[in-house]
């Protein structure tokens, strides 16, 4: 027994192993500590809330891994959360239900990916530096959704938006599917596909990347791209969920929820490494620290202190790794 244990602490690698062994140890403390935590609604409640934040925070891997990083990403999710109410309320969806919800999800989306194209161009093409880039949208974003609604809480109901936060799958909720769907494609693209090699190099030394032919404008703004459309997926689901839109309130504070996840996740902050499912796996664990402490009557200030924990013990874990 003391050989095992011995072994497994000279092989235990904490910025490698750290998350996993986290979540194991949260699992644990819910389980014999937590009233109801296995119950289904808990689950399912937990999958829910979990889900936006992959969503974004498997975007925001890409984007670090260029060496960027996205301070957006909520406001996106606010403007394409404002949209799609627009749409369903307006003449056209009443006319033609099928097409409305259509253009319910199409056109946020590509809204989102504009937004995208927006952050990309002033990082890569123009020089500006990602915090100073992203912080215009995570301003302005946000504001305009609010113009888009004049401010005010839209409620609308159809079935089959719902579905997109409401539905289930096998008795668990559609968005989680979608997560390890999306988890799954990306996970290829950054391992099988030239885009996903490129990525890597850009964020591993860029000046390398552009002697090797790279095209490294592209590269960027296609991450921030699929940032932002992954965003603007995240406000939809958010909106489906509560059959409803807050432009004040939909993705408040999701940039650092995600940004959270993938540092937990081993995004390396400096670049060059893009861990889809470590990103997924750090929003489990994000949001199981929020569940916990709520569940057990802690305030949600402090969870917003806990997460800041987590965020600079996975940096000193990076750079221990490093040394």
């Amino acid at each position: 027994m003391t050989r095992t244990l011995t072994s497994f602490c000279a092989r235990f690698d904490p910025a490698r192993h750290g998350a996993p062994l986290a979540l194991v140890v949260i699992l644990l403390f819910n389980l014999m500590v937590t009233p109801y935590f296995l119950q289904p609604q808990t689950l399912f409640v937990n999958i829910s809330q979990v889900a936006t934040i992959a969503i974004v925070a498997m975007g925001m891997t890409l984007v670090i891994a260029t060496g960027g990083i996205d301070l957006s990403v909520g406001a996106v999710m606010a403007l394409a959360g404002a949209l799609a109410p627009l749409i369903f309320l307006s003449n056209f969806a009443a006319a033609h239900p099928t097409l409305g919800l259509v253009a319910a999800i199409v056109v946020p989306i590509l809204l989102a990916l504009c937004c995208g194209v927006f952050n990309g161009v002033l990082v890569s093409l123009l020089g500006v530096q990602p915090i100073v880039a992203t912080l215009i949208f995570f301003i302005s974003g946000r504001g305009l959704a609010q113009v888009l609604t004049n401010g005010n809480l839209q409620t609308f109901t159809h079935p089959s938006f719902s579905y997109l936060g409401t539905g289930r799958v096998l008795g668990l909720p559609f968005q989680g599917w979608l997560v390890l769907a999306i988890g799954a494609v990306l996970t290829w693209i950054v391992a099988r596909s030239v885009f996903g090699r490129q990525l890597l190099a850009v964020g591993g030394n860029e000046r390398a990347a552009r002697l090797a032919g790279i095209p490294v404008h592209r590269v960027k703004i296609g991450a921030y791209v699929i940032c932002s459309g992954l965003a603007g997926l995240a406000g939809l689901i958010v909106v489906a969920i509560n059959s409803a839109s807050d432009a004040a309130r939909i993705g408040n504070l999701m940039e650092l929820d995600a940004i959270a996840a993938a540092v937990v996740g081993g995004t390396l902050l400096q670049g060059g490494r893009a861990p889809i499912f470590g990103a997924l796996l750090g929003a489990v664990i994000i949001q199981l620290v929020k569940y916990t402490l709520l569940a057990n009557g802690v305030a949600d200030e402090v969870a917003l202190i806990a997460k800041a924990g987590i965020i600079i013990a996975a940096v000193y874990l990076q750079q221990a790794r490093k040394e």
